[in-house]
């Protein structure tokens, strides 16, 4: 919309790479057909559009073999697919309190029906947690750990190496939710000792929406979340076992993966330190300005300390829809409210009652546009300290 200042980053970013719709239009005039379901031309194209996809995805987060990469609708389809798809009956699983929702209703959903032990870790009033309380808390058989690199409401970074060697020591796997950090943060399964990477296309990646994916290692193999058509090993009544087709049962998005594949082009080129260091200056610009406001509230790590773009606040004892209506109708200022999908981050930083206002930072906002959010809230405000 023109004229919209846009910080609703953490849920989709927007605007897009203009070479990301370009490709979704390229492709939907040109070879828009199935993938893997034919030998002819277009189908073909499509099959190859898909596996750059696969290649730049792999390169981006240095992952050795691009067909354990399956795509996937967004990151709650690829956390449900590694979560249901691993744990088995009586295993124990790990989580934080910090994490949203696509990973905490699976859990408890397994949980509910008798087939998992759950245990969360505790976070303090600015997401972080202790390492000694996660070793405290692994058990014989503890199976999964799932941790999120980024918290989608207070911007806390996981220390998800550190997280992921103690995994590795007890034989425990570890499943990274990447819906705040891919295309943001480096990722390196390898080094971080990453056994599963859930991550959406939409965000971070500058993609469309129904685009995401799951990284799987080599070594584990999930029971498909999904059973059908795949195009390959037709004759089989099971699905098939080779990778990635294991995980994507029936036809895949090709524009839409088209598209990201550009967005994941875009952030190559322009590289995850260049846009990291973009964000934390803007994000720290922001903070600075509303901890300048008499009555606001920030939620998570302080300034200066390391984060990702997320900036999420209260005024008093304002109401967080409110607030959020009103920068939206008043001053064209697009944020989220509410809860999030992240009830328990809200119990940790004590706005289970409230909520919060949210205002996330993408790699094309702007300072002008930041302190245009600061004025706004400066005059909100006076409205509520009257």
């Amino acid at each position: 919309m023109e004229g919209i200042m846009y910080f609703d980053q953490a849920a989709t970013s927007w605007p897009k790479p203009p070479a990301v719709m370009e490709a979704m239009m390229n492709c939907m005039q040109e070879y828009a057909a199935n993938p893997g379901r034919g030998s002819h031309q277009m189908a073909v194209k499509s099959s190859r559009v898909l596996f750059d996809t696969r290649k730049n995805l792999a390169k981006l987060f240095s992952i050795k073999n691009p067909n354990d990469i399956s795509f996937a609708l967004n990151t709650t389809q690829a956390l449900n697919q590694a979560i249901k798809g691993f744990v088995k009956p009586g295993d124990h699983v790990i989580c934080t309190n910090i994490e949203h929702n696509s990973v905490r209703r699976p859990l408890e959903h397994l949980r509910a029906s008798g087939q998992v032990e759950l245990t969360y870790i505790r976070n303090d009033v600015q997401g972080n947690i202790r390492l000694d309380e996660l070793k405290q808390a692994l058990r014989s058989n503890t199976s999964l750990v799932v941790v999120n690199h980024s918290s989608n409401l207070l911007g806390t970074i996981m220390p998800v190496a550190e997280i992921g060697e103690i995994c590795r020591m007890h034989g425990a796997k570890l499943l990274v939710d990447a819906a705040q950090s891919a295309g943001i943060l480096p990722i390196h399964v390898g080094n971080m000792n990453i056994d599963m990477l859930a991550f959406p296309g939409h965000k971070g990646l500058l993609g469309p929406q129904g685009t995401g994916g799951l990284y799987v290692h080599p070594n584990i193999d999930l029971e498909p979340l999904l059973h059908g058509g795949t195009g390959s090993q037709s004759e089989a009544i099971h699905q098939p076992t080779v990778r990635p087709d294991r995980y994507e049962a029936g036809t895949q998005n090709t524009v839409g993966i088209a598209g990201l594949n550009e967005g994941v082009k875009f952030i190559l080129s322009e590289t995850i330190e260049k846009i990291h260091e973009k964000e934390w200056n803007l994000t720290q610009r922001l903070m600075e300005g509303l901890l300048g406001i008499k009555g606001v509230t920030i939620l998570g790590p302080a300034l200066g300390q390391n984060k990702t773009g997320i900036v999420s606040f209260n005024i008093h004892d304002a109401d967080s829809s409110e607030v959020a209506f009103i920068l939206d109708q008043s001053f064209q200022i697009a944020v989220r409210s509410g809860y999030h999908c992240s009830p328990l981050a809200h119990e940790s930083a004590g706005t289970l009652a409230s909520g919060a206002v949210r205002a996330s930072i993408g790699y094309f906002t702007t300072n002008e546009e930041v302190d245009a959010l600061i004025q706004a809230v400066k005059e909100i405000q006076t409205q509520y300290a009257k």
